[in-house]
């Protein structure tokens, strides 16, 4: 049984359920991930799945896979993703599988994997589609067990964050598995909880579970005005990344976040390095910089950034698309309720939380904007751009991930996305005018080198 090459992404499995991710599917994927920590010399791994309505059985056929490999399973059931990161340490076990479609389509669903403390990524991802192609599996008997993870994990979080005041806060989980944690989490804090969508619902009946998307946080906008609570948390479908409105509905994206989170971190952790990845503010880096912080920019993709921390020894990092990596005070792995936890931890501390959110450094900027391509094509375009592209008045072209262009009054960025044919563009500036500006020298530059594209600017 060979599965979909296209499932294997680069930084997780991903399919359309019972089309190209069957049980069987990932039944072979569960014996290929025992036998990968098999070969690692581990013993144990932990299993969730999320609230979508294939997640029971994806995770039992992933279950049924593992203990083929002769390795053990826990099985968790329905939790956020952090959890198994969480359990994975908490339990012990380094490894850990979580059944998730994130924010994907309703139809989707896939897997997160860390193996020996490894996130797995890229080639890693890659061999076991090739270990189930070579049919190169261990064989064994596993047992299997079950643990409820939450009080722990909710536990092991009220007992280092420590709030100023108690603090009246509005949650959207938008029907996430997180609405099954969120309430009760925060109210440990000390917080009074308005909930918004909090039943776990797979058909996600009232809107999609994905904070990046403005639309998707217009509920969680009309309840701040019309209610009395201070501050708005978003979550996505797994609960690894964070949204976050103010009072009077200005969404604060995670790259802004960050600003905050970076401030308070090297107040304890002088010259400790930061993390961003290329579709991050270019305020931060001199941000950082003023706070004593070392600021590293880096590739997009939350295994990615993990190796980074490690490589690096990073005390925080974020992602435009809202995944927050504490490894002060944490684990180093991102997760939205904590990252939550945290943001209230820092606003508790003022009266009026809102007004210090609006004031951190903003700029004139774009949200994430996608060139719709074939298969393979955004990766060979943007190859033949870091080549051929001239960038007229720039101050620093960075090739790590696509083309980031620095100017004197802003940054526009291209990168081929690497969970969708997509380039995905970004821009940021001092002023409409400067953004103008870049905008149509990038928009030159792509047409140039691929007339038949549809611009989204």
């Amino acid at each position: 049984m060979t599965p979909p090459k296209e499932i294997f992404k680069a930084y997780d499995i991903r399919g359309i359920v019972d089309k190209t991710l069957t049980p069987e599917i990932v039944e072979a994927i569960g014996h290929a991930i025992g036998s990968e920590a098999a070969a690692r010399k581990q013993t144990t791994i932990c299993v969730g799945y999320d609230g979508r309505l294939s997640g029971p059985s994806l995770a039992q056929a992933l279950s049924l896979g593992i203990k083929k490999s002769g390795l053990n399973v826990i099985n968790l059931g329905l939790v956020a993703t952090p959890m198994v990161y969480f359990a994975a340490q908490h339990l012990g076990t380094n490894c850990g599988v979580m059944v998730t479609g994130s924010h994907n389509p309703p139809e989707y669903n896939g897997l997160k994997m860390v193996v020996a403390d490894e996130t797995l990524s890229g080639e890693t991802i890659q061999s076991l589609r090739i270990r189930i192609q070579n049919d190169d599996f261990t064989h064994g008997t596993g047992a299997e067990s079950t643990f409820d993870i939450a009080p722990a994990y909710i536990e092991r979080i009220a007992s280092d964050i420590k709030l100023a005041r108690p603090m009246k806060i509005a949650v959207d989980c938008g029907n996430g598995v997180p609405g099954a944690f969120a309430g009760k989490l925060y109210r440990s804090l000390g917080c009074e909880v308005e909930e918004l969508f909090c039943e776990v619902d797979g058909h996600f009946p009232n809107h999609h579970p994905d904070p990046s998307v403005p639309e998707n946080l217009e509920d969680l906008i009309a309840a701040l005005k019309v209610g009395d609570a201070e501050i708005g948390l978003a979550f996505d479908g797994d609960g690894d990344r964070l949204g976050v409105v103010t009072k009077e509905g200005n969404i604060i994206y995670p790259d802004r976040q960050l600003l905050m989170f970076a401030e308070d971190v090297l107040k304890r952790n002088p010259a400790a390095t930061i993390i961003f990845d290329v579709k991050s503010t270019r305020n931060l880096a001199p941000w950082i910089s003023a706070r004593g912080g070392n600021p590293l920019l880096w590739k997009t993709g939350h295994s990615l950034v993990k190796a980074k921390m490690k490589e690096t020894k990073a005390a925080l990092a974020g992602e435009m698309s809202g995944h927050i990596f504490f490894k002060e005070r944490w684990y180093g792995f991102d997760d939205g309720l904590y990252s939550g936890a945290r943001l209230l931890e820092i606003l508790s501390r003022f009266d009026d939380p809102s007004a210090i959110l609006n004031a951190l450094p903003d700029s004139v900027s774009t949200p994430e904007q996608h060139i719709n391509m074939q298969e393979g094509e955004p990766h060979a375009l943007i190859a033949q751009l870091q080549k051929t592209a001239v960038f007229d008045g720039a101050t620093d072209v960075i090739t790590i991930d696509g083309l980031r262009v620095e100017y004197a009054d802003g940054f526009g960025l291209m990168r081929p996305s690497n969970t969708t044919p997509v380039i995905v563009l970004r821009f940021e500036a001092d002023n409409e005018d400067a953004l103008k500006r870049i905008q149509s020298q990038f928009r030159a530059i792509i047409l140039d080198a691929a007339p038949q594209v549809k611009l989204p600017f």
